[in-house]
Parts: C-alpha cells; sequence; structure tokens
C-alpha cells in the first residue's frame, strides 16, 4: 500500500503546474503536515485545468460575470444604460445575485402533462455532459486529459448537445415546446455539418488531432486563422449557431409564445438551460482559441510561468466570446427558412473550400511543413 501511495505521489509531482512567482509560498507550506500533499494535488496539471482554470472554477466565474458583461456591452453599443437599477454606482452588476436567488427559490412547475420524472432530470442532464470537453481543451500547457484523439471526443460531446434539447421538448410534452424543439433540431442539423467539415480541414493542415500539439505548432504569431482563414468564419458562424446566439437566436425568440423546447421550465431547471448557452459559448471559443488563435500562445511571463500560457488562452476566450455576444446588437434575427439556407448552401459550400484548401496546401507542403511553417511563423 505505501508503495502505490509513493508511486501516487512521484506520478503528480512530475506533473505540476510551474510558477516561479509562488514558489517561496509552496516551499514554505510544503512544511506544514499535510499541507503539501493538497499544495501538490491542487497543483497537479489534470487537477488543476479540470476543477480550476480552465475547467469548472473558471466557467462558474464566467456565468456568473458575462451575463453582466453581455447586458452592458449591448446596452451601451446600443447608447443603452443597460443593468442601472440594482446598486447603481457598481453598474447593476448585483443584478446577477438577484437573477441567482431568483432562480433558485422560484417554484418548479411540473405541469400535468410533463413526463414528470425525464422533465426534472433532463436540465441537469443537459447541463452536466456540456462540461465534458472542457477536460480535453489545453490551455497552453495545461490539459486535463492530452490525447491524440481529443478533437474526435470534443465533436462527439458537442453533437450530443442537440439530444438533450430534443429532450428537453419532448419531456415537457407540449405543443409549444414541440414547436421550438424541433426549431432547435433543425439548427442543429443545418450547422454540424458544415462545422465539423471546418474542424476537419484543420485536422488535415496540421496533420494531428491532439489540441496539445495544434497549439504548440501555433507557437509563432502566424496562426490558424491566418493559413485557412476559410475555415475560421465557418467555424465562428456555427459557434453562433450552435449558442442560439443572435442573429440564430431562432428557437427562443423573445418576441415569441414558443420560447424554445424550455417553454414550460421555472426556477433551477430554467436557470440551468439558461446558463447551458454561455456553457457552450466557453467551450467553443477555447477550441477556436486552440484550432485558429495559436492556444495559449504569447509574449511569455517569466514569473507567471505555465500560467502565462493559461492567461493568453483565457484572454483570447473571452475575446471570442465578446465577439459573440456582439453579434445580438448588430444583426436582425433571420427568419428560420433563412437560417437553414445559409447552413445548408452558403456555410456548406464555405467549409467545402476550407477543406480543398487545406489539402491543396498539404498537399504543396506537406503537414510536416505546414505545422512547422505555422511554429516558426512563416508560411
Amino acid at each position: 500500500m505505501e508503495e502505490v501511495i509513493n508511486a501516487l505521489m512521484a506520478a503528480i509531482m512530475s506533473n505540476q503546474v510551474n510558477i516561479p512567482l509562488l514558489q517561496p509560498l509552496f516551499r514554505l507550506m510544503v512544511q506544514i503536515p499535510g499541507a503539501g500533499f493538497m499544495v501538490s494535488f491542487i497543483l497537479w496539471k489534470p487537477f488543476f485545468a479540470a476543477l480550476i482554470s480552465p475547467g469548472f472554477a473558471t466557467l462558474g466565474i464566467l456565468l456568473l460575470f458575462f451575463p453582466w458583461v453581455e447586458r452592458k456591452l449591448c446596452g451601451r453599443i446600443q447608447w443603452r444604460v443597460g443593468p442601472h437599477e440594482i446598486v447603481w454606482w457598481l453598474g447593476g452588476i448585483i443584478q446577477l445575485l438577484a437573477d441567482s436567488l431568483r432562480f433558485l427559490f422560484q417554484e418548479v412547475i411540473v405541469h400535468k402533462d410533463a413526463q414528470r420524472p425525464y422533465f426534472l432530470q433532463f436540465p441537469f442532464l443537459t447541463f452536466i455532459p456540456t462540461l465534458l470537453p472542457l477536460l480535453f481543451i489545453p490551455a497552453g500547457s495545461i490539459v486535463a486529459i492530452q490525447t491524440p484523439y481529443a478533437i474526435q471526443i470534443i465533436l462527439a460531446l458537442v453533437c450530443l448537445f442537440p439530444l438533450f434539447i430534443i429532450g428537453l421538448g419532448w419531456a415537457s410534452n407540449s405543443r409549444f415546446a414541440f414547436i421550438g424543439t424541433v426549431r432547435e433540431a433543425f439548427m442543429y442539423f443545418a450547422y454540424e455539418v458544415a462545422f465539423i467539415v471546418a474542424v476537419l480541414a484543420m485536422v488535415i493542415l496540421y496533420g494531428t488531432s491532439d489540441l496539445v500539439e495544434i497549439g504548440a505548432h501555433q507557437a509563432g504569431w502566424v496562426w490558424g486563422i491566418c493559413i485557412n482563414p476559410v475555415a475560421a468564419v465557418v467555424f465562428f458562424i456555427g459557434a453562433a449557431m450552435a449558442t442560439a446566439r443572435l442573429p440564430f437566436e431562432i428557437a427562443d425568440a423573445e418576441q415569441e409564445l414558443a420560447a424554445g423546447p424550455h417553454v414550460e421550465y421555472s426556477g433551477i431547471g430554467f436557470g440551468l438551460i439558461y446558463v447551458i448557452c454561455y456553457e457552450k459559448a466557453y467551450i467553443l471559443s477555447g477550441l477556436m482559441t486552440v484550432l485558429f488563435l495559436g492556444g495559449g500562445s504569447g509574449p511569455q511571463i517569466g514569473v507567471l510561468g505555465e500560467l502565462s500560457g493559461l492567461i493568453w488562452f483565457l484572454l483570447k476566450t473571452f475575446i471570442v466570446m465578446v465577439t459573440l455576444f456582439v453579434l445580438r446588437v448588430l444583426y436582425p434575427r433571420y427568419r428560420l427558412d433563412q437560417a437553414l439556407n445559409i447552413g445548408w448552401s452558403s456555410l456548406l459550400s464555405l467549409s467545402l473550400f476550407a477543406l480543398a484548401l487545406s489539402i491543396a496546401i498539404t498537399a504543396v507542403a506537406g503537414a510536416g511543413a505546414v505545422a512547422g511553417a505555422v511554429g516558426g511563423g512563416i508560411v
């Protein structure tokens, strides 16, 4: 038993997050009985990545903070104040607390025709699997699970989202929920093929599906978006459709009676469904950062060590998320037929062109040469 514990500790100590700035503090804490193991476990890269950053803790802060950012940003762009009434001298940020308390303590109403067990379970079943792709997205050199099949696993998990959304509408057993569910399903099917083809184009370009290696290939200033900008455009539009951001907020349009598959939900159930779009925005923005924006590459901040790559990753991810949010004040909402036409014609055509472009670049230069060119900062 002691040998197993020693082997486990050796494995943990060999894969620590390096933070030179905090090393004196860590050495001091190691001298406290029990504290050394706790610090080592927290700094163990898989644990740090999964539960601290870019994982659950960072996501939790974003879910609390970004609804306010979206409201204030959209308000300023439209020459409005945005959230203001609750503690106005803090910019209305306490309104997020009011919203959270309302979601937590509002009565959960289950109407008589609903499939009660599934109606109550699906919001949680939808929220939890959405977290799983974070295990495979690296922030610089910090990643929970590194695998050569990272992109395939992430795409498989992302493609599961529609199943849970359809489950919400089915469990509601309401004609209005069915209408929203069918519209949501149409939207998902319209973007998924083009979205997957765009990701496949980058896999061909880099010659690997390992996101850590893809990020390392972009260590220079020439990122994936510079090599294949068409794939980046397709990915971004697909992310907007996947997260139901305007102008693709069709299934749950605010001014319509049929507010998507979750029209019958209230309380904590609706609260979980409400934040899922922010979850998906964070995951897809992080994936776009790794594929197209260099991942955690950027000027090295020596005292932060490996946290430097984490900070650059989060900064780029936040910029992509903010850009997604800004779309709602720039474009009017499309009709369903218009959005489907975009997905099945324009977006699909662009994705096939991006795939052909990656194949042509790889055929001329070779996958290894392309990856080396990106890493060296030349094309």
